[in-house]
């Protein structure tokens, strides 16, 4: 339901809504929830001083409740850490 919501939130955002996944990631300390988008659109999610994904930030944890969520904007451009 949170990366439905979270996903449905970016792609009003973004200039490529077909390029916005969101992945549900659990893992011991919680939930992260994995945001990836167009390299052109990386900015737009971020915004001007981090306010826009500040936002995004607020509104998932506000629906979240007492479970908590966090999420992580991925740069698709950086190759994976190994």
């Amino acid at each position: 339901m949170l990366a439905d919501a979270l996903e449905h939130l970016v792609r009003g955002v973004v200039d490529h809504p077909d390029d916005v996944s969101v992945r549900d990631k659990q893992l011991r300390r919680g939930s992260i929830l994995e945001v990836r988008v167009h390299p052109d659109d990386l900015g737009k999610v971020i915004g001007r001083g981090g306010r826009t994904a500040s936002a995004f930030r607020t509104v998932v944890s506000a629906l979240a409740g007492r479970e908590g969520a966090r999420i992580d904007f991925v740069d698709v451009d950086r190759a994976p850490r190994r």
